[in-house]
């Protein structure tokens, strides 16, 4: 067993791992699993910048977690930055921060990396999985970019286009400083052309539609997954691995693109962050499955973070 942290900065979240890892068996223990959104993408597409607020958040929750790894002794620390600070005119301020903090530099990947960890975190699993068939498609929708990756035991083709939850609610959604309440036919269709071109940018590189198995992750997936539960709180295990029929994706999308912002906080497990942007990443998901012709998407709670966490473990 090797102990080691994992830490993925995105645009709208932070989360980290510590967790045990045994290379020889497959086994990823997990020891402390949060996560905390801290929307450090908060104006990126628009300015081109992190904002100094979003910064402090980030550094923030950065110090909680170096107090959770001191305290559990891991061997190994991998920090791993996305879409934002890949786009940021002044990521060296992020950078210094996570540093002085953490004693680690941050590793700003490009989307193919970022792809090929989540495909490695999200189908350890799955492999041995007779009910499933392969390839898979690996789909991580995360605040500024989605994530496609296709394989069977391996990645074979990778893309990251621009589209995530968080973007396309700013791109689209905001209109003098505040979020559409519910979005308009108009907004929606113009976020439906952003998608759309984005996945036409995506098949360019991966034939989405030869997917067997549409694997999806992250917090839009798992929390539409939550919802067709009709669970009463957010509970991993009854997500992970649940299979949410293209149906069922689409009653939700449509009653979330026509609710109000109390009417989607007062979902049951509905994380306050999530509130504003949720619509976008449903709308996000309802499209790729339209265009690969998946039936239903298999949810993994198990990502880029396991990923990143089996990279140091070999």
């Amino acid at each position: 067993m090797k102990r080691v942290a994992a830490i993925d900065c995105g645009t709208n979240s932070i989360r980290l791992l510590v967790a045990d890892a045994d290379p020889a068996t497959g086994e990823l223990k997990d020891l402390d699993r949060r996560m905390q959104i801290v929307r450090l993408g908060q104006g990126v597409d628009r300015t081109g910048r992190l904002a100094p607020e979003a910064l402090e958040r980030t550094f923030a929750a950065c110090r909680e977690y170096a107090a959770v790894i001191k305290g559990l002794g891991a061997e190994q620390v991998r920090f791993v930055a996305t879409s934002a600070s890949r786009d940021a005119e002044n990521r060296d301020d992020f950078v210094r921060g996570v540093v002085d903090i953490l004693g680690v530099e941050p590793e700003v990947i490009t989307g193919d990396q970022e792809a090929e960890f989540s495909f490695n975190g999200a189908t350890k699993e799955l492999l041995g999985r007779a009910d499933l068939e392969r390839p898979f498609l690996v789909v991580d929708i995360g605040g500024g970019s989605t994530e496609f990756v296709l394989g069977a035991d391996s990645v074979r083709a990778a893309r990251s286009v621009d589209v995530g939850c968080v973007r396309m609610t700013e791109r689209h959604l905001v209109h003098e400083g505040e979020i559409s309440d519910p979005p308009s036919q108009g907004q929606i269709t113009a976020i439906k052309a952003d998608v759309a071109t984005a996945l036409d940018q995506a098949e360019e590189t991966v034939p989405l539609r030869e997917a067997a198995t549409l694997v999806g992750l992250a917090g839009s997936v798992t929390t539409v997954a939550a919802i067709a539960l009709g669970l009463d709180r957010y509970e991993s295990e009854a997500i992970h691995h649940s299979r949410i029929s293209l149906a069922t994706v689409r009653e939700i999308t449509d009653r979330l693109l026509s609710s109000t912002h109390a009417e989607r906080a007062a979902i049951p497990v509905m994380h306050p962050g999530r509130v504003d942007v949720i619509a976008a990443g449903a709308l996000v998901l309802l499209s790729i499955m339209e265009r690969t012709g998946a039936a239903e998407v298999v949810v993994s709670e198990h990502d880029i973070l396991d990923g990143i966490a089996w990279s140091l473990a070999g």
